[in-house]
């Protein structure tokens, strides 16, 4: 743990293309379940703000505000149903926040790794990074396409594909803690980790799978707050509260 500022945020300026990672349960505001619209169009206009910085954004979202697979596991669903039950939530969350991102003008794909093709685009690399070359949003769903990964993964996966720069992961605390900082008031806050550590500690920045795929390609993880009003675009502006998950 490291007392002094990050020097994360000098290097956050000459990102180019980064992952926005968020959950499910984002786009549901307080109402506990489901969609909420203005909650969507908040976030929407939070990527916004970065893609008008000239920033090529990938975007992977989960599903637990609709339907999560190891939950219906739990309860006697067989666990592969369940987690492509979870993969078709993650989409219904991509063309919720394909709307909200079109109606503000900016030109989007969602790219399913279930092949839907009436309501999405089939996962092809090259399509879609010449898609983010054409500063077009690209919302990956489906995870990736097979059960037992969580979108974590997904996520980490798409970004090593795209040659994105950085995963930027976006929670309702303004970073990493050793403790649960809403339970406990004495929790301390990371500004630099390392992979290795938030392993170690079982720090939950992302689940095992995407921390080791992240530390084998050596693709920084910023977890930062989304309920911080223009935290994502202030991050690459070299300001802001986050940490930093490195090697």
């Amino acid at each position: 743990m490291t007392d002094a500022p990050a020097a994360a945020p000098a290097a956050a300026q000459s990102f180019k293309r980064v992952m926005l990672k968020i959950s499910g349960e984002a786009l549901m505001g307080d109402q506990g379940f489901g969609l909420h619209p203005p909650t969507v169009e908040r976030i929407a206009r939070e990527v916004q703000t970065v893609h008008e910085m000239g920033v090529e954004i990938c975007m992977v979202i989960g599903g637990g505000n609709i339907f999560r697979g190891l939950q219906g596991s739990a309860q006697g669903m067989e666990r592969t149903t369940a987690d492509y039950m979870g993969m078709l939530a993650t989409v219904m969350n991509a063309l919720a926040m394909q709307s909200a991102l079109e109606g503000l003008g900016i030109h989007t794909r969602v790219i399913s790794a279930i092949t839907m093709n009436e309501v999405a685009e089939p996962y092809i690399r090259r399509r879609a990074v010449r898609h983010l070359e054409k500063k077009r949003v690209c919302i990956f769903a489906a995870g990736t396409g097979n059960p037992y990964f969580t979108t974590d993964t997904a996520a980490t996966l798409r970004a090593n594909e795209m040659a994105c720069e950085a995963i930027f992961k976006g929670t309702k605390v303004d970073g990493v803690y050793d403790k649960d900082p809403v339970k406990f008031p004495d929790a301390k806050r990371y500004d630099t980790v390392t992979f290795d550590e938030v392993l170690q500690k079982h720090l939950g920045v992302m689940d095992a799978s995407a921390i080791a795929l992240a530390r084998d390609n050596n693709l920084p993880i910023i977890v930062f707050s989304l309920d911080e009003p223009g935290g994502f675009k202030g991050i690459l502006a070299g300001e802001g509260t986050y940490t930093r998950v490195q090697d």
